[in-house]
């Protein structure tokens, strides 16, 4: 199997479509022949929930199996994960994990038990999502440092995109203190509704600002309410809205991310031959 690869799906801001992207980019993955494992770190439990689960029906998920972690034990991982009928696995979340966010406070190597958790299954992936909780606190810090990379999710609207400036000082901290190898894959803009000088004067903005540093994805996807839909149905928008211009959009953006990781692994190559 091909190098496994953590991603992330961060921004502190609610509302950016973090799990929509965390979603159909999973299952995107999927439908590209790709072993796909997506983790749901928020305890609102909203991307468990948009696969169809319901998280407070659930008696094992992540919260569960970090406060194992917490205590020194070594859970069987497997017994969590569950299986999507659209390709994907799933470690889902529920309000046991608000819990986790207090107990990590006084933990041994905090901001690594998530990282810790998933050693032992990540070689069995290889892609896996995080879709984090909008905020930067512990359970956040634990996904950026589980994480090879993050891509940021931004709303085409002002609000939202001024809050990157703390979310990349956030990640430089992650990166001086407990992850020194995390990169930034990528800004996505969501919601992107071009008809509005609005959207167009943030994506110029977010470019003009962040262009030259951090890669800024060529696909936008769209605001549509096929996307909320889908979610609520239990669906990814490719079998809720196929032919829509939603799964258009993660099926491009699928593309560049598959791209963009074999395109680094081709020089991570080169310089070890070096």
């Amino acid at each position: 199997m091909a190098k496994y690869e953590t991603i992330a799906i961060c921004n502190q801001k609610g509302g950016v479509g973090k799990t929509t992207t965390a979603l159909n980019l999973g299952v995107g993955l999927a439908r590209a022949g790709k072993k796909v494992l997506l983790i749901d770190s928020d305890p609102q439990g909203d991307l468990t929930q948009s696969l169809g689960w319901n998280g407070d029906d659930l008696e094992k998920s992540l919260g569960r199996l970090m406060y194992l972690v917490t205590r020194d034990c070594k859970p069987i991982v497997e017994d969590t994960i569950l299986h999507h009928e659209e390709g994907v696995d799933l470690i889902p979340s529920n309000l046991d994990l608000s819990s986790m966010e207090v107990s990590l406070v006084n933990a041994m190597s905090r901001e690594k038990v998530l990282d810790n958790l998933l050693q032992p299954i990540k070689k069995n992936y290889e892609y896996i999502l995080i879709d984090c909780m909008p905020s930067l606190g512990m359970i956040t810090i634990n996904a950026l440092t589980a994480a090879d990379k993050v891509i940021i999710p931004v709303q085409a609207q002002y609000l939202p995109a001024k809050g990157m400036t703390q979310l990349m000082k956030s990640i430089d901290r992650v990166k001086t203190h407990t992850n020194p190898d995390l990169k930034i894959g990528g800004i996505v803009m969501t919601l992107v509704d071009n008809r509005t000088n609005l959207a167009r004067d943030v994506i110029s903005s977010i470019r003009t600002h962040y262009g030259m540093a951090v890669r800024i994805f060529d696909t936008q996807t769209p605001v549509a309410v096929k996307a909320a839909e889908a979610a609520k149905s239990g669906q990814s928008i490719f079998d809720y809205d196929g032919n829509g211009k939603v799964a258009k959009a993660y099926e491009a953006l699928t593309k560049e991310v598959i791209r963009g990781g074999e395109r680094e692994k081709r020089r991570d190559t080169v310089s070890i031959t070096r």
